[in-house]
């Protein structure tokens, strides 16, 4: 049984709170300085250049890469021999998002109430979603989603007979209808299986998925690589305006499903796709 404590996991959420929101990660970093290499568009190779600009900026100031910091969403890996003392494990990950934006001076831009907007002032609650896995670790995905893309997400609940074809145009008409809406060039992460809910968790999982990594499934690789392919094809391009990159990634999740269905969600993000691991 490996004990951790809940002030570890409030100073690993703190940092990576900041870390996250100043600097890109490295496989994101990759495909963007990629795509700047591949876009056709001066137009568009100029918007690219800027995004490259400002990743460097951010980084050597240690200020966001971009003005909106996201709401929290952490998924959390407990391992079944571990053991939390000091307190709740929920409150400590919260605890980490307070001081994390506090302290690093991110932006707050949680309201209590869907409908009654007070702003918590310290981003706060995070959106935390738990797994109980085999192993004496404790493993932290922290991903602050913006909700310029977050807006753009849909989920569709096909009909088992609209098949492969159908799921490839359902996630098309998501990219097409956000255009420029999602801040491209976008990750498109995508779940398809399970219920309503799990696609939806899924499409979000798929997000934190390295950039360039392929699903392990065959053909859910070819269906990742035909759909850059078409949605690179659009037109939309760097920031809407136009060009060949408007997408960096497509990762696909999938999971089994009942008879009677077929979810099928998207979950886009711009290419601030922030997602930092930690393991305790």
């Amino acid at each position: 049984m490996k004990t951790i404590q809940t002030d570890q996991i409030v100073n690993a959420i703190r940092e990576m709170c900041m870390e996250a929101n100043y600097y890109l990660s490295e496989d994101m970093k990759h495909v963007l300085y990629e795509a700047a290499d591949r876009e056709e568009s001066p137009l568009g190779r100029q918007i690219l250049g800027q995004l490259k600009e400002n990743l460097d900026i951010a980084g050597q100031n240690q200020i966001p890469i971009c003005q909106d910091t996201g709401m929290a969403v952490v998924f959390v890996s407990v391992g079944q021999e571990v053991h939390i003392e000091g307190g709740s494990l929920t409150d400590a990950v919260n605890e980490g998002v307070r001081q994390g934006y506090t302290d690093g001076y991110l932006r707050k831009s949680v309201v209590k109430d869907p409908f009654f907007r007070e702003n918590t002032k310290d981003n706060t609650p995070a959106v935390i979603h738990y797994d109980i896995v085999p192993g004496d670790s404790l493993t932290l995905t922290l991903a602050p989603k913006g909700f310029g893309s977050e807006n753009m997400s849909r989920i569709f609940m096909l009909k088992p007979a609209d098949g492969m074809e159908g799921a490839k145009e359902a996630i098309l008409s998501a990219v097409k209808e956000a255009g420029p809406n999602a801040c491209p060039p976008v990750v498109v992460g995508v779940g398809i299986g399970g219920t309503f809910e799990k696609a939806a968790l899924l499409a979000k999982q798929a997000l934190t998925r390295k950039a360039g990594e392929h699903s392990v499934i065959p053909y859910v690789k070819e269906m990742e690589e035909e759909l850059l392919d078409k949605i690179n094809g659009l037109g939309i391009g760097p920031a809407g305006l136009g060009g060949r990159i408007t997408a960096l990634a497509v990762n696909i999740n999938t999971y089994p499903t009942h008879i009677a269905g077929l979810p099928v969600a998207v979950n886009m993000c711009c290419h601030v796709n922030r997602h930092v691991t930690r393991v305790l």
